[in-house]
């Protein structure tokens, strides 16, 4: 790898880490908003998007300016590859905090419901380390706990399909609790899609330290390093 090749990687790591750092924040601060039924948690969430929309664009400039200025190849290629597609994953991760935090602005106003036996709380936290697990991977090129994140998302998918389940049962018996019932529905739909993009993130790692498309049960020889 030529210097300055180099030093065009290290600023797409640097990039890297500062979007997943924000895109993290956001999540953890999204479910503190519903957790601690805060509005204006929520709405800093919301605020803050439009920092991660722009940090996005700006690694995808990048990423661009990579490829035509420097045509890496190999290992060189597959990082630029994987990166593209692992800052298009984190922006949209960001988005569905931001539906979370729109959720919880709702639900601030509205009185509690406690007569739907799931536990949204543990699912959140599930869905957490997934993310957590998932920019570890990342950003240390971790094959090995990306399978784990991989491994995580049959967990999450259990879970909201008996949150589903509870929650038509209780607008039969409570349909007083209809609005609040859809919004946390729609909560937990939200989480179960960032579980399936740190999924994602995952599978790119796995294509970026071995060269093989994890998607789909798909396998390819290994590529050179």
């Amino acid at each position: 790898m030529s210097m300055h090749l180099q030093r065009q990687v290290d600023k797409l790591n640097s990039l890297m880490r500062k979007i997943a750092e924000f895109v993290e924040v956001a999540v953890d601060q999204a479910m503190q908003s519903v957790e601690g039924r805060d509005e204006s948690l929520a709405r800093t969430v919301i605020a803050n998007d439009a920092r991660i929309n722009r940090m996005e664009i700006d690694i995808e400039e990048e990423c661009l300016h990579t490829l035509a200025l420097y045509q890496p190849v190999a290992f060189d290629l597959r990082y630029v590859i994987a990166v593209l597609k692992i800052n298009n994953d984190l922006e949209r991760i960001g988005d569905h905090a931001v539906g979370i935090a729109e959720q919880a602005i709702f639900l601030s106003g509205e009185p509690p419901v406690d007569v739907v036996p799931f536990n949204l709380t543990g699912m959140a936290g599930r869905v957490r380390q997934m993310l957590r697990q998932a920019l570890e991977s990342m950003l240390n090129v971790d094959a090995e706990l990306a399978q784990v994140v991989r491994q995580s998302d049959d967990e999450v998918d259990s879970i909201h399909r008996h949150m589903y389940e509870h929650v038509e049962s209780a607008m039969r018996d409570y349909p007083q609790f209809i609005s609040q019932l859809i919004s946390l529905m729609s909560i937990s739909r939200q989480l179960e899609r960032i579980g399936d993009l740190c999924v994602n993130i995952a599978e790119d790692v796995i294509y970026l330290a071995q060269g093989d498309i994890a998607r789909h049960g798909a396998k390819r020889q290994q590529q050179p390093k």
